[in-house]
């Protein structure tokens, strides 16, 4: 018969302080995301078309719709972002909630907008694309 868990007050205050803390970090970034949204939104826009990672008619519109899921980002609550994020949680092991945002807006919603031909790549490497412009913004 298989043993079950039950952590003692150490290992539960430690667990709820690192659960804290994480929901700490996810808040503060989504403050800081509001200052920077025309820049980052440029700057992903610009890599995935250089990286030849998505093909558009308009790099404009592109960076349109990228502001535009960045501002989104700020107005969703919890609940709703979490809800874009599942198909994608296990993409990365430890993924920046940004990024992520955004990637998964890519693969999902700008793949079937009028301006984009066509999204080439796995789904990490227009991550890592993505990521890679995040972190020169917001670092964690």
């Amino acid at each position: 018969m298989g043993k079950t868990f039950r952590p003692s007050n150490r290992e539960a205050s430690i667990i709820s302080k690192i659960e804290s803390s994480k929901e700490h970090a996810r808040r503060v970034i989504l403050n800081k995301v509001k200052d920077c949204i025309d820049p980052l939104s440029n700057a992903i826009a610009m890599k995935l078309v250089e990286n030849k990672l998505v093909e558009t008619t308009s790099k404009n519109i592109l960076e349109e719709q990228i502001s535009q899921c960045i501002n989104n980002l700020n107005r969703f609550e919890d609940f709703d972002i979490d809800y874009q994020l599942a198909p994608f949680r296990n993409l990365v092991p430890q993924p920046h909630i940004v990024s992520l945002f955004v990637t998964s807006f890519v693969l999902e919603k700008l793949i079937n907008h009028k301006s984009v031909v066509d999204i080439y790549g796995a789904d990490e490497d227009i991550y890592h694309c993505i990521n890679q412009q995040v972190r020169k913004y917001l670092p964690a």
